[in-house]
């Protein structure tokens, strides 16, 4: 088995495992809790949401953090959740394309930044700019992204390293994780030596430090849009409001994010 594939599969027992734990089919319904799904990279922030909005409400929640994707699929095998909120507009999309959310219900709530990641001390360094040479800066090693072909982290990736002209180089390179929160696993065990996550995951993990930002130029503006699920009742639609107000906003700006829903 080659380095990337031992990468890839150790990431993805590790998630996996957690799943297994805390992931969609871990809640069953008639537990009297408002169920969300949140893409990966909201957990730190939304965590604190929750636990302020539990001590102010009095209602408990549950959230199962997991690729937008993968969360997406789970709500169209009739996953018990109440609140999505995806990573893009695009599985967000396709939830309502399939009849799980209620459409009056949906805003954009955040938006993010993309970073380049390295080991924390790491003496990588580079300007993402068009003629950069990301693939000497890897030393032999992998470029941890989440997979480029559903998770909204690693489309965004691609997105951008095509833009800057950068793809063809590192393409055969690529560590590819079920989630962000995967590719940025990788980096902070120091099992590849650079890689593409949001910026609030770098803030998030003191294993990590960032090299650069990708312009904003170079791929479509991250948006984390939010909805009620049509499995939702009044006390989903209270947290979703709480969600938006201006009592959470200051757990997602602390994380780095900017609220949308507040302008």
């Amino acid at each position: 088995m080659s380095l990337g594939s031992r990468l890839i599969s150790g990431c993805a027992a590790v998630f996996f495992f957690a799943a297994s734990l805390s992931g969609p089919n871990a809640f069953a319904q008639g537990s009297g809790a408002i169920i969300v799904f949140a893409a990966a990279s909201l957990k730190n922030a939304l965590d604190n949401v929750s636990a302020a909005w539990q001590k102010e409400a009095g209602t408990a929640v549950k959230i199962s953090y997991a690729a937008s994707s993968t969360l997406a699929k789970q709500l169209e095998e009739d996953a018990p959740a109440q609140i999505f909120i995806s990573a893009d507009e695009g599985w967000m999309n396709y939830a309502a394309a399939k009849g799980l959310i209620k459409p009056e219900s949906r805003s954009e709530l955040l938006g993010n930044k993309l970073v380049l990641i390295a080991p924390k001390d790491s003496s990588a360094a580079l300007n993402l700019m068009p003629g950069a040479d990301l693939a000497k800066a890897l030393g032999g090693g992998r470029l941890a992204i989440a997979s480029v072909d559903s998770v909204p982290a690693g489309r965004y990736g691609k997105a951008a390293l095509e833009k800057l002209g950068l793809w063809a180089s590192v393409a055969g390179k690529l560590a590819q994780a079920e989630s962000v929160r995967a590719a940025l696993l990788l980096v902070s065990r120091g099992e590849a030596p650079l890689g593409v996550v949001y910026q609030t995951d770098a803030a998030s993990d003191p294993g990590v430090e960032t090299v650069a930002t990708f312009p904003a130029v170079s791929h479509p503006p991250i948006r984390y849009p939010i909805a009620l699920t049509v499995k939702a009742g009044p006390a989903a639609a209270a947290f979703l409001d709480y969600i938006k107000s201006e009592k959470a906003a200051p757990f997602f700006k602390a994380q780095g994010f900017t609220v949308l829903a507040e302008k």
